[in-house]
């Protein structure tokens, strides 16, 4: 029986120097709004979740100010041949919804309104020193490896 294996990472050889830069303070501003808008904490984001409860709208704002800055810049950001910090956009191929697609979003889902917790907020916590996400981060990282795993055999 032949083992499937996870698709390979682009080259290192491939990124321009520095480039890695850009991503890390993008994603040290983002931790950062979200540990100051309250996203961090899962209490937050489970009121918000609580419609029929003490519903608290403030993620709802977030995601608002999220989209806000992020569709006039994509449109602007698109026009360019290429990316500032690589070679070549990498934007999804596939259009269509599948099975799979509706299946990860449902476990997604079930998962963040478990825990309170998805991918940013939770390595976030890990940072901030939250315990529970001591268990919420080893078990995203094992989801995520079991997707790639299983789309290398498909």
């Amino acid at each position: 029986m032949t083992r499937a294996r996870a698709p390979a990472l682009a080259p290192a050889a491939r990124v321009r120097p520095g480039a890695l830069m850009v991503p890390l303070v993008a994603g040290l501003l983002f931790g950062l709004g979200l540990f100051l808008s309250g996203m961090s904490n899962p209490l937050t984001v489970l009121a918000f979740l609580d419609v029929a409860g003490s519903w608290d709208p403030s993620l709802a704002w977030v995601m608002g100010g999220a989209v806000g800055v992020t569709l006039p810049l994509f449109a602007v950001i698109l026009r360019r041949s290429t990316p500032w910090c690589d070679t070549q956009f990498h934007l999804p191929q596939k259009k269509s919804v599948d099975q799979r697609l509706i299946l990860g979003a449902v476990l997604f889902g079930i998962g963040w309104g478990l825990s309170g917790y998805c991918p940013g907020p939770a390595l976030v916590g890990l940072l901030a020193g939250n315990t529970e996400t001591w268990v919420v981060a080893p078990a995203m990282l094992a989801g995520a490896w079991l997707q790639r795993v299983t789309s290398a055999r498909q």
